[in-house]
């Protein structure tokens, strides 16, 4: 099937990681995969959860939102709390990010990923992702140089991309077009060094089999190496 901009079918859509896009936080990033457009911050504070208290641990956690206007209708603003959708994505976010920090080492602080939703086209949680693992490594160097610790707490990076099954063909990083008519839906969270974090999979109608559920993965696994490389470039380049 033709895709928007004539990708590939095991092509990326543009992406664009903008570290330190927010002059306050501790770290920041704005990430930009096609029309899909994410403001992550990250945000150091000196406490934790109450089932924290006292354990000498730290905790990384997350919050999603959509702005009214990111999509093609507006959203209602969640001003006393969040929606289901919401809830289910920023634990996503916070397990996909705990996942790769020794939170042991944080000492009793709590980092905070705040993923602002400014133009959605399909794919948001995974850019949030790709988008909140840059502004955690800004906010950990940044910890690092006020000495909270000498050695960064990390286990790995962290990226996420979706694929799905579209007309009967396999692709990678579906825009809200092939994801409103895809029939096998996938998101897939995984490390730099290509250990999965999460799949989300589901079949919207006809089940898929384990052979194109292992294609799908191979595929995913295919652009979070490209994303992986491009986080590491970002990383390397001055903030601002």
């Amino acid at each position: 099937m033709p895709r928007a901009e004539g990708r590939a079918n095991d092509e990326l859509r543009p992406v664009t990681l903008a570290r330190g896009f927010m002059k306050y936080a501790e770290g920041s990033c704005l990430v930009e995969m096609g029309d899909t457009r994410v403001i992550c911050t990250a945000s150091v504070e000196d406490r934790v959860p109450p089932f924290l208290k006292g354990k000498e641990v730290g905790w990384v956690t997350a919050e999603y939102g959509m702005l009214p206007r990111s999509g093609k209708e507006r959203t209602p603003r969640e001003t006393t709390r969040p929606s289901g959708r919401s809830q289910e994505i920023s634990r996503l976010i916070g397990r996909s990010l705990r996942s790769i920090v020794e939170t042991r080492a944080l000492g009793e602080r709590t980092i905070t990923l705040d993923c602002d939703v400014i133009q959605a086209d399909g794919g948001t949680r995974t850019a949030a992702i790709t988008g909140a693992y840059v502004a955690l490594m800004e906010a950990l160097e940044w910890m690092r140089s006020q000495r909270m610790f000498t050695k960064l707490p990390l286990i790995d990076s962290v990226a996420a991309v979706s694929v799905g099954i579209v007309q009967g063909e396999e692709l990678l990083d579906l825009d809200y077009r092939e994801d409103s008519t895809a029939a096998v839906d996938m998101n897939l969270v995984m490390t730099g060094s290509g250990r999965l974090v999460e799949v989300q999979g589901t079949a919207e109608g006809a089940p898929f089999t384990r052979e194109q559920m292992d294609r799908l993965v191979n595929l995913g696994q295919m652009g979070i190496r490209r994303l992986t490389d491009l986080q590491k470039q970002c990383l390397q380049e001055p903030p601002g």
